[in-house]
């Protein structure tokens, strides 16, 4: 069987196919339904098989099994979704139990589920759970912290970096503050998350942090639909841009470009609040 073709006795020549495959693989050309023309551009991501109404197009990497009708009933409404939107908030207020493993597989199937450049699917998830994992996280970035900061102690690098790096001059009591409290056990990097998603991408892969913040993006609304605790570990990943530690320790492969915290919310949200006026520039 070819990998792609279409099935002339089931095809109802609505031409859907053409319309919407991003490279141009179908086409008609003259005969009196359309045809996979060009099956060596095709990139796998689905279009052509979701969309057509009569099930003509036969396509090797998706065989029944993976053809799935959509239930328009499932879906939220504008506003449901709006008001999801809204009350998404970065919670760091976590118990310190366990997120249930259900949710936590829902979580990585809604990251896994986002779309990727050029249908790449390089997306890689590391789920990382249990106390002395959580906590070589947070042990390794502070560490971090503490030999950045010790470099903008010093007397000859610090009146070169300053008018430069203002900012994270700035920083520094919060350094300070940060690796004090944890060595009293009060952990600032990750709030008491039960759980970790990091995700990754391949070195090469020229879209991988566009990718993978798509991913965490899906994971984060999907996170406050379960009423999951959640934040994106800005921290974490600002360390290991310095150290790339954590993949060697968790033996992860290729760059990591997003993470984020999970746990059992301490606090709920009851109102949502509004954000700046929003800045759009027409051009009409």
């Amino acid at each position: 069987m070819k990998m792609l073709y279409i099935d002339g006795g089931a095809c109802i020549k609505c031409l859907y196919c053409v319309k919407v495959c991003p490279q141009s693989v179908f086409a008609v050309n003259g005969k009196s339904s359309p045809g996979a023309e060009a099956p060596e551009r095709c990139i796998a991501c689905g279009q052509c098989v979701a969309v057509c109404p009569a099930g003509a197009v036969v396509h090797a990497a998706f065989p029944a099994a993976k053809v799935h009708r959509a239930e328009a009933s499932m879906r939220p409404s504008p506003e449901q979704l709006m008001e999801l939107i809204r009350t998404r908030r970065s919670n760091r207020a976590m118990t310190g139990g366990e997120v249930p493993e259900e949710h936590l597989q829902m979580i990585l199937e809604a990251a896994h589920r986002a779309p990727t450049a050029e249908n790449s699917q390089q997306i890689e998830f590391t789920l990382i759970t249990g106390k002395e994992n959580l906590r070589k996280i947070s042990s390794l970035t502070i560490a971090t912290f503490s030999r950045v900061r010790a470099l903008l102690a010093n007397p000859v690098v610090k009146p070169l970096l300053q008018p430069f790096m203002r900012d994270t001059f700035k920083l520094v009591p919060f350094f300070d503050k940060l690796k004090r409290e944890f060595l009293q056990g009060n952990d600032g990097i990750l709030r008491n998350a039960s759980a970790v998603i990091i995700i990754s991408a391949g070195r090469r892969d020229r879209f991988a942090c566009e990718d993978a913040n798509l991913a965490y993006q899906n994971a984060s609304l999907m996170a406050e639909a379960l009423g999951v605790a959640h934040f994106y570990t800005g921290f974490v990943l600002a360390a290991e841009r310095i150290t790339r530690k954590l993949n060697r320790e968790f033996g992860i492969n290729g760059r990591i470009c997003a993470a984020m915290a999970l746990g059992l919310p301490a606090v709920k949200f009851g109102k949502y609040v509004d954000r700046k006026e929003i800045k759009v520039t027409y051009r009409r």
